[in-house]
């Protein structure tokens, strides 16, 4: 048995689930996100006190394969209820002696230390952002939203001696010492 796979999602009122064959489209306040199920997976819908919810099954639960599907369907199922309804959010934290970061309608224009501006366009359904160094990636879907993230990251990689670079907010940069002095000179 799947410790996550066997709990119910909850539907909050305002969202709507329609399941046709293989595929499950979510309808919310923040948009429409639709997902695939594997072959193995079924998913029902079941009233109970209060409200409608998901209930995902699998062929055989004692299969090692069918119980990996079967609690990563329900996570997934879940992450797209979620984000129908509050969406997920990123912060990234820019760091640097005149790095500069502003977001332009779908483009985020960074100075990263480059002899350039780099420009990054946002995917379909992320915004961007900025207050201070601090640039925030929110949307509906959250593997866009942590992608679009890590791609941004990508672009300047914090460095260990002076933590230089576009990291997370909530990430820790292990920091190095520099050269060590000459000591008697």
């Amino acid at each position: 048995m799947s410790r996550i796979g066997k709990k119910p999602i909850l539907i909050p009122t305002g969202v709507e689930v329609a399941l046709e064959a293989r595929r499950i489209q979510v309808k919310g306040p923040k948009g429409i996100l639709s997902y695939v199920l594997h072959p193995h997976v079924t998913v029902s819908t079941e009233e109970l006190e209060g409200g409608k919810s998901l209930v995902v099954t699998v062929v055989d639960p004692e299969a090692v394969g069918d119980r990996a599907q079967w609690g990563t369907a329900r996570a997934n199922l879940s992450n797209m209820v979620k984000g129908v309804t509050e969406g997920f959010s990123r912060a990234l934290e820019i760091n640097g002696v005149g790095f500069r970061v502003n977001v332009q309608g779908q483009k985020v224009v960074m100075n990263l230390g480059y002899s350039h501006d780099v420009e990054f366009t946002l995917s379909q359904g992320v915004t961007g952002s900025v207050e201070k160094n601090i640039l925030t990636i929110s949307g509906s879907d959250r593997e866009v939203v942590g992608q679009t993230a890590a791609r941004i990251r990508k672009l300047r990689l914090p460095e260990p001696y002076k933590g230089k670079g576009i990291k997370y907010t909530d990430e820790m940069i292990r920091r190095k010492a520099g050269k060590a002095a000459k000591a008697g000179e």
